[in-house]
């Protein structure tokens, strides 16, 4: 064998164990006895302590040094492999297994915190997940800046000061739209009652329309809606409530576009670090794009009003425009999973600040709850009313995500640029959606974007996709032309 054959056998088998993880960390968010919580940190301490010898094998540089790529693709793998070598050897041993053993431990915390509305008893793990994060990051800064350095984890070659100058263009034109329509008066939301069976099969109909194979995947309930996995076994997670099946519905096409990106990635990638997404921004991009552009579009919610009226009968709309004005209703809320098209990058923008402000040692975890429901009544004028409407609402930081928030964001803005461009590829495609088939859109991205899982850098595949650089421009366009029209703006 090659070097670089070696090289690709080696990382086929620790992808194979890093599924086996990721597959841990499912079976804790969904099936898991609560009283297990205990156990599965040591074994996922144990895996990772596997996992991180593996990645700093001395073999790899050995094979890095000597391997020849065959073609653009092994070009590819080889450079993803150097980086994730280069940073694993960065982290010792000893914390990568710590923070996987920590890290397991909150998460099943700050459920029980979160259910019981008790934020001093996640505050204290909290702020140990803070503590190794910053550990964890100064090793891979050598010197650098520490957000920065986590931020790679999930967009790499992106930092901080450029995501907050294409922030900072967002924040002002966001705040004015949404305070415009709050102005005006809201339109109609749904009543009545929906049954959680009912809300649970027509979701897994509305993921097989967007393309979930469910002959590779599954869907549960999990507190925190979330996608699991990749190649062959890509799983995903909603939640219901009898009063508001959008939270349902909406949740399960957001997680279809997630899913629907790992299955569509090339099959010859299988198991290989190209059989991933190309960054987290760029998932975001695509479920984002899979709910809002075109599921909440106008073209496909008056199939979905019918699909309504047919399961659950009267749900106090009158009609489809009426439908539509409700599914992209502006509204007060406090929750970011929940929160309208137009508020939703505002939520995450609070976060990015306060995770910028803990790992920098600004604000203490302590802290944290004061300065949440400041800042959450300096945005959006109200303050929460109880901890799972403020900083429990999320699991992100309680598995240590430090770098992940800002993601959702840029994921919004690459999805205004594809958005941009697909319809002008597909300037029938209104005509697909009215008739509940969005698939003209969804294999526009599979061969755009998703068919090449990490062949390419982010930013250099949004380019590629679009035959724009990304920016901030395609998503206000799109939503002040939106929001103007539905709140005759």
């Amino acid at each position: 064998m090659s070097a670089y054959d070696e090289l690709m056998a080696h990382a086929r088998e620790t992808q194979a164990l890093a599924q086996v993880a990721g597959r841990l960390g499912w079976d804790q968010e969904t099936m898991m006895p609560r009283a297990a919580a205990p156990q599965r940190a040591e074994e996922m301490a144990a895996l990772e302590g596997v996992l991180h010898a593996r990645r700093t094998d001395p073999r790899v540089a050995e094979w890095l040094e000597r391997a020849e790529a065959p073609d653009a693709a092994g070009a590819a793998q080889l450079r993803l492999i150097r980086r994730a070598h280069a940073r694993a050897t960065k982290v010792p041993a000893r914390l990568a297994a710590e923070l996987a053993r920590v890290t397991s431990r909150a998460q099943g915390i700050w459920a029980e915190a979160r259910a019981a509305e008790d934020p001093g008893a996640f505050l204290p793990v909290l702020s140990e997940v803070v503590a190794l994060r910053r550990e964890e990051g100064a090793a891979l800064a050598e010197g650098g800046d520490v957000y920065d350095a986590l931020l790679q984890d999930y967009e790499p070659g992106t930092t901080a000061a450029e995501l907050e100058a294409m922030f900072a263009a967002l924040r002002p034109r966001l705040a004015e739209l949404r305070a415009a329509a709050l102005d005006r008066p809201a339109p109609p939301a749904l009543s009545g009652r929906f049954d959680p069976a009912v809300q649970h099969a027509l979701a897994q109909e509305l993921a097989q329309a967007f393309g979930y194979d469910l002959s590779r995947g599954r869907i549960d309930t999990a507190v925190h809606p979330f996608s699991s996995g990749s190649g062959l076994d890509v799983r995903i997670t909603t939640r219901t409530d009898p009063a508001d099946p959008f939270n349902c519905l909406y949740s399960t096409i957001h997680e279809t576009g997630h899913a629907a990106y790992e299955q569509n990635i090339d099959a010859a990638y299988l198991l290989t670090p190209m059989g991933e997404g190309a960054s987290m921004g760029v998932h975001e991009s695509q479920s984002r794009l899979y709910e809002n552009q075109l599921g909440r579009s106008r073209a496909f919610t008056g199939w979905l009003f019918r699909q309504m009226r047919a399961r659950f009968g009267d749900i106090g709309i009158a009609d489809e425009e009426a439908f539509y004005a409700a599914v992209n209703r502006v509204h007060r809320g406090f929750i970011r999973t929940e929160a309208d098209e137009l508020q939703y990058n505002l939520h995450v923008l609070l976060r990015f600040d306060l995770e910028r402000a803990l790992i920098a040692g600004d604000l203490a975890a302590g802290d944290l709850e004061a300065a949440w429901n400041d800042r959450f009544a300096a945005d959006f004028g109200y303050a929460p009313e109880r901890p799972s409407d403020g900083l429990l609402q999320d699991v992100h930081w309680s598995v240590g995500l430090f770098g992940y928030f800002p993601t959702y964001t840029l994921g919004n803005l690459y999805a205004g640029c594809l958005h941009a461009a697909l319809r002008r590829d597909l300037p029938d495609l209104d005509d697909r959606l009215a008739a509940g088939d969005p698939s003209p859109a969804t294999e526009w991205l599979r061969a755009r974007v998703q068919r090449h899982g990490g062949l390419m850098e982010p930013r250099a595949l949004i380019e590629q996709a679009t035959g724009e650089a990304p920016s901030e421009v395609p998503l206000l366009a799109y939503l002040e032309e939106k929001f103007g029209r539905l709140y005759r703006l």
